[in-house]
């Protein structure tokens, strides 16, 4: 266990996977949240059943992150633990590719990242406390055919987690990359009867989210990578 418990998160890029696990589970161990996305249906049902709060606010915009963190302190103190598990993801063949979607794609998955980060980051130095996790995918190491905008988000966030952590550490700020490696779970996509478990189980995913969080400085973690067991890499 961390030396102090933490007391309040921030969740950007909220929806009814993933982050909606990790939110119940942060309240589960006592803590207080606050959940940002893009749009306000993607929020109030959560916020309604774990008591938390909700913004609405474009990761990719400096100045709707700096009033979110803003928002967000001034309703319950600046948040000790900041995760961001926002993303866009454009396919198709390489001479295809919408430029605008390829910038939209690194802007949200990894230019808001350093948004949401620095504005995390400058609350978190005076206290030389705090947890910031980003969550990435496959993408994040491997580059797959048809997928270069995401490959190009998912590989500059991972880079920018690592330059962070090894920056960051010595200054009491944890900070921790999450390659997600493989499909997760949801009510569109279940597991078939000769593939038990072959997606990944966002509540078991979230686990792991709480660990980092509450991992002894003596022994952070800078990346953990999950995958179903029958997962090859």
């Amino acid at each position: 266990m961390s030396e102090a418990a933490f007391r309040t998160a921030l969740i950007v890029g909220v929806g009814s996977g993933l982050s909606a696990s990790v939110a119940r589970l942060f309240n589960k161990a006592g803590m207080k949240l606050a959940l940002g996305a893009r749009r306000a249906e993607s929020l109030s049902g959560l916020a309604q059943e774990i008591g938390a709060k909700a913004f609405v606010c474009n990761a990719a915009n400096a100045d709707e992150v700096k009033k979110l963190f803003a928002e967000v302190e001034a309703a319950f103190g600046a948040p000790e633990v900041v995760v961001y598990n926002a993303s866009y993801r454009t396919r198709g063949p390489f001479v295809e590719l919408d430029a605008d979607d390829v910038a939209k794609s690194i802007a949200v998955s990894a230019y808001g990242g350093f948004l949401v980060a620095q504005e995390a980051v400058k609350r978190m130095l005076p206290h030389r406390r705090g947890v910031i996790l980003f969550t990435g995918a496959s993408a994040s190491v491997k580059g797959y055919a048809q997928s270069a905008p995401f490959a190009m988000g998912k590989f500059a966030l991972r880079g920018l987690a690592q330059s962070m952590a090894r920056e960051l550490s010595p200054q009491g700020i944890h900070v921790a990359h999450i390659v997600i490696d493989g499909g997760i779970r949801s009510a569109s996509r279940q597991n078939p009867p000769d593939r038990p478990d072959g997606f990944l189980d966002p509540d078991a995913i979230a686990q792991t989210y709480l660990h980092l969080v509450q991992q002894h400085r003596s022994a952070w973690a800078w990346e953990v990578e999950l995958r179903p067991w029958i997962e090859k890499f």
